[in-house]
């Protein structure tokens, strides 16, 4: 391999995170490929779901770094695995089409020739017993408590592509499990304690995921009600839908300093709000319709709303994540 063999195959990899794609994507190294198959690029939400819990559990008490792990593991494998199986699943039903938009902001891994259909499924079934296995360890660690947790993620799972997102459900789907299941779950496990306030602290992130998904099918509400997806967006219309988004973002940053007020988590998290004037940014892209084209360099057209939501969400969430760690910091201190 040449000097810039590995500078070149970590820009495409980081392209493939930042955008669910990359250029001449058929003809790329086998790691490019399957972050586009399994769509990586939204991982993010799921790792930060999992590190707010780990530090929910780490500030007022100890925790446990093997269930840290797994959780984490388990998590991630459990996203990729439904990413692809999503795929697989609306291919056979006839929804992902050509002209459909999830076919044009990113290569489709079966549509566009990335892999087989057996294949696709193939993985998605073993990382599917990636995240069993971390759930089993869970289980045998903390005890059934796990398990509803478990069952419960799994559930939503399953009966989001084929019922929930079809009949104005998927946002609130979202909402829960990378709110009370993912963070709150993973508090749990880590910690051993289920407590009331790991409840109320997951509240906020899940909030903005739930505020990308609105943002993603509103970009794909002409096509879902073609395909016959009720998404919150066909039937509250778009203007409405954007309002509805507009609401969540307020939520979250409402939601942040009640917590902090009501002593459920630390000051610490109130460096949520530096990432308020790309807020402001974001809320003017929803106070408007989608343009006609794209600007140079938009990675994902005709996905619109969703890019800007996202774009708010890795912010947030990381201050979110890095303000509970200060909290954990501080607490270790003084």
């Amino acid at each position: 391999m040449s000097a810039a063999g590995p500078r070149v195959l970590l820009r495409r990899w980081a392209s493939a995170l930042r955008g669910c794609n990359v250029p001449e994507v058929r003809s790329a190294d086998p790691v490019s490929r399957w972050l586009v198959i399994s769509r990586a690029c939204v991982v993010s939400m799921t790792l930060s779901s999992a590190l707010i819990g780990v530090l929910l559990a780490l500030e007022k008490g100890a925790a446990s770094w093997t269930a840290a792990v797994l959780c984490t593991v388990g998590l991630a494998a459990a996203h990729l695995s439904n990413n692809m199986l999503n795929d697989w699943t609306d291919t056979r039903r006839g929804v992902d089409t050509e002209d459909y938009p999830r076919a044009q902001y990113s290569t489709h891994p079966l549509l566009g020739g990335l892999t087989t259909p057996a294949r696709l499924l193939a993985a998605s079934l073993v990382l599917l017993g990636v995240a069993a296995a971390a759930m089993a360890a869970l289980i045998a660690l903390r005890g059934w408590p796990v398990a509803v947790f478990a069952a419960a993620g799994l559930a939503l799972s399953l009966a989001y592509t084929g019922f929930l997102k079809r009949h104005g459900l998927g946002e609130l789907a979202a909402l829960l499990a990378w709110g009370p299941l993912m963070i709150a779950g993973t508090a749990y496990a880590c910690s051993g304690r289920l407590e009331p306030r790991f409840f109320a602290a997951s509240l906020p992130y899940g909030l903005a995921v739930a505020s990308v998904l609105v943002g993603k099918h509103i970009d794909k509400r002409d096509a879902d009600l073609k395909a016959g997806v009720r998404s919150v967006p066909v039937l509250l219309g778009e203007a409405r839908s954007r309002s509805l988004t507009l609401g969540l973002f307020v939520a979250f940053y409402a939601l942040v300093p009640a917590l902090v007020a009501l002593r459920i988590t630390g000051p610490a998290v109130l460096l949520v709000l530096a990432s308020l004037p790309r807020l402001v940014r974001v809320w003017k892209i929803f106070r408007r319709p989608r343009p006609d084209s794209p600007p140079e360099d938009w990675p994902v057209w005709p996905l619109w709303y969703v890019g800007w939501a996202m774009y708010l969400n890795r912010l947030a969430g990381a201050l979110l994540v890095a303000g509970l760690l200060g909290n954990v910091l501080l607490d270790r201190i003084l």
